[in-house]
C-alpha cells in the first residue's frame, strides 16, 4: 500500500531537513506531519487534486525554529510597555521624552513601565537616575527595566510605594544602590523584589493577550516552538491558567515548553500538587522544567565571576542564593522528577549549580533527565567536562555576542569574552547546545543569532572568539534539533523527516548559499505549524 495523497507540498527549493539528513527539493505533509521528503520528481506522485502546493522558487525551508529559552508571556507584556530599547531610545533625552509623553497621557498615580534600555549604548554611558525619572513623570510611579532583565531603575514614587527609603538596606542577593548616601533608583537582582511586589497585576485577559501577541510575533520570524523560561515570574500560578486558557481558546500560536519558576515566590509546589510535572501536557503545551536564578547578567555586572569586573576590583557579581539554598532546591525538584533548567552565567554560579547537580544525581540517579544550565556564559574547561560527564546541557544565547559583545570587552576583557558561549567547543565535546534569544532580553529575531554563530561578530564589528564559529548548517541545527533535544521532544520535532511534526519555516532567500552578511537581510516568508500556514508575510500562501 502506497503513501496517502499529501495535504501540503513545498517544492522547487532547498528543503533543509537536518544536519545529518541534508537538503532535498521538496517536502510533503499529511495529517500535520511530514509524509515524505525528496526530489520534485519523487514527491510529484503524492500531489492530488486537493493538495495545496507552495512553490519555494529557490527559497530555503527548514524545520520550524525552536527558541529554547525566552520569556513568552513577559515578552507579550513588554510589547505593550514603553519601548526603551537602544533602537527606539538611543539617547537619554529621547528615553526620558518617552516617559514624559506617557505621563501626559496617564492618570496621576498610574504606573509607567518601560523595558530594554542598555546603559552602555545610551549617549551618556550610564543608567538613568531616579531624579531624572522624577522630572519626566512627577505624578506617576516609574519602573524601567534594563535589557538584561536583572537591573532596573525606579523613580521616587515607585520606591516610596515599595517602602524603600534612604535607610533601606540591600537584601541578600540584591542591590539597592546609593551614592553619597542617597538612593540612585538603581535596583539589581533581589533588590528589585519590593518594587515588583507592588506593580499592578495584569488581568487574566491581559495575560492571555500577551501570550497571543508574543506568539504571533515569534511565528513572523519562523519560530514555531519556544520555552517560556520562568512561568510564574510575573503573576504566579495565574500564568498556568492563562496558558491553559490560551491553549483551549486557540490563542496559543506556538508550541510552548513551560519552565516553572522555582525557589521562594515560585509556583513549583502548586504545580506539583496539581500533577503538573515534567512531561505533562501535549505537543502544543507541555510542562517542562523548573528554574531558579543563581546570578545576574554579565552586562549588568551582576553575573557571579571568580575574577572581578574590569575597573571595578571589588565587584565579582552577585550570587542570588547560598550554596545551601541551591542544594536544597535542586535536591527537592530533582527528587520530585522534574527536569531542571537553572540560570547561571558566571563561572562561580555555574560551579554552584554543578555541585548541586552532582549531589542530586548521586542521591537519585536519573540517566537521561537532561538537566540544563541556562545561559552558561563564562565557564572553565573543567566545568564543561563535568557537564558532559553528568549529561548536563547548556542552553546559551549566542546573540549575546551580537548585542552585548562590545560591552563584554569593556567589563570582562578580551580573553574572557572570547571564551564565552563556546558553541564550537561544546559541539566538539558532543554536547547539545540549544540556541535561544532570552527575549525580551534580546529580540526574538533569529537572524542576528544565526549570523553571530557563523561569524562571532558583535554589532560593533568586533570578532570575539573567532575559533567558536559554526557552519550555518550547524547553527540551524542548534536552533532546531538541539532545542527539541533539551526539551525531550527530538522524537517529534526538530527535523523534517517522515513522522515528525510538520513545523516548517520558509525564508526569503537560501541562507545556505552566499555570504554570511546576507543572513541579516533575510526574512521569514512563511511559518507552518502542524501542516497549516500560521504566518504568511505576503498573504498569498
Amino acid at each position: 500500500m502506497g503513501l496517502p495523497t499529501a495535504e501540503l507540498v513545498l517544492r522547487n527549493g532547498r528543503v533543509w531537513c537536518g544536519l545529518q539528513e541534508g537538503s532535498v527539493e521538496a517536502v510533503a505533509v499529511w495529517a500535520g506531519r511530514v509524509l515524505a521528503t525528496g526530489s520534485n520528481a519523487e514527491i510529484e506522485p503524492l500531489i492530488g487534486p486537493a493538495t495545496k502546493v507552495i512553490d519555494l522558487e529557490g527559497r530555503l525551508a527548514t524545520p520550524g525554529l525552536n527558541d529554547a529559552h525566552l520569556h513568552l508571556l513577559p515578552l507579550g507584556l513588554a510589547m505593550a510597555d514603553i519601548d526603551a530599547r537602544p533602537a527606539a531610545a538611543p539617547t537619554l533625552e529621547i528615553l526620558l521624552g518617552k516617559f514624559r509623553e506617557a505621563a501626559a497621557r496617564a492618570k496621576p498615580g498610574q504606573w509607567l513601565m518601560g523595558r530594554g534600555y542598555d546603559h552602555s549604548k545610551l549617549d551618556v554611558g550610564r543608567h538613568p537616575l531616579r531624579e531624572e525619572l522624577d522630572a519626566a513623570a512627577p505624578d506617576n510611579p516609574v519602573y524601567l527595566v534594563r535589557t538584561c532583565g536583572h537591573v532596573a531603575v525606579a523613580n521616587s514614587m515607585a520606591l516610596e510605594l515599595a517602602g524603600i527609603d534612604e535607610d533601606t538596606l540591600s537584601p541578600p542577593g540584591g542591590l539597592i544602590e546609593r551614592r553619597d548616601g542617597r538612593l540612585t533608583g538603581l535596583l539589581a537582582e533581589h533588590g528589585r523584589d519590593a518594587v515588583k511586589a507592588v506593580l499592578p497585576e495584569p488581568s487574566d485577559e491581559e495575560l492571555v493577550a500577551a501570550i497571543e501577541r508574543a506568539g504571533q510575533y515569534c511565528l513572523s520570524l519562523g519560530v514555531t516552538s519556544v520555552m517560556d523560561a520562568a512561568v510564574g515570574m510575573r503573576s504566579g500560578f495565574r500564568e498556568i491558567r492563562a496558558y491553559n486558557e490560551a491553549r483551549r481558546s486557540g490563542r496559543l500560536p506556538v508550541r510552548t515548553y513551560q519552565c516553572l519558576l522555582g525557589g521562594e515566590g515560585g509556583i513549583v509546589e502548586q504545580a506539583y500538587e496539581a500533577g503538573l510535572v515534567s512531561g505533562a501536557g501535549d505537543d502544543m503545551l507541555m510542562v517542562g522544567c523548573v528554574k531558579i536564578f543563581t546570578d545576574g547578567s554579565a552586562g549588568g555586572k551582576t553575573a557571579a565571576m571568580s575574577e572581578p569586573y574590569l575597573g571595578d576590583p571589588d565587584n565579582r557579581g552577585i550570587l542570588c542564593l547560598t550554596d545551601e539554598q541551591v542544594d536544597a532546591h535542586v535536591m527537592d525538584y530533582h527528587a520530585k522528577g522534574y527536569q531542571l533548567a537553572i540560570h547561571a552565567i558566571g563561572d562561580v554560579a555555574i560551579e554552584q549549580v554543578l555541585r548541586a547537580y552532582e549531589k542530586a544525581l548521586a542521591a537519585h540517579p536519573a540517566p537521561g533527565r537532561r538537566h540544563r544550565i541556562e545561559h552558561c556564559g563564562f565557564l572553565s574547561e573543567g566545568q564543561m567536562a563535568r557537564m558532559k560527564a553528568l549529561g548536563i546541557e547548556p542552553v546559551p544565547q549566542p546573540v549575546f555576542i551580537w548585542d552585548f559583545g562590545d560591552l563584554y570587552l569593556e567589563v570582562v576583557g578580551e580573553e574572557r569574552s572570547a571564551a564565552s558561549y563556546p558553541m564550537r567547543r561544546w559541539q566538539s565535546m558532543g554536547m547539545v547546545a540549544a540556541a535561544s534569544t532570552d527575549a525580551p532580553v534580546c529580540d526574538v529575531d533569529p537572524f542576528p543569532n544565526l549570523y553571530t554563530m557563523v561569524t562571532r561578530r558583535s554589532a560593533g564589528g568586533a570578532v570575539i572568539g573567532g575559533e567558536e564559529r559554526l557552519e550555518l548548517a550547524e547553527a540551524l541545527s542548534a536552533y532546531t534539533l538541539s532545542g527539541a533535544f533539551v526539551s525531550h521532544c527530538e522524537d517529534r520535532k526538530g527535523r523534517l523527516v517522515p513522522g515528525q511534526l510538520a513545523d516548517i519555516a520558509v525564508f526569503s532567500r537560501d541562507m545556505l548559499a552566499g555570504e554570511p552578511e546576507a543572513i541579516l537581510e533575510t526574512r521569514c516568508d512563511l511559518a507552518i505549524l502542524g501542516g497549516s500556514v500560521a504566518y504568511d508575510r505576503h498573504g498569498e500562501a
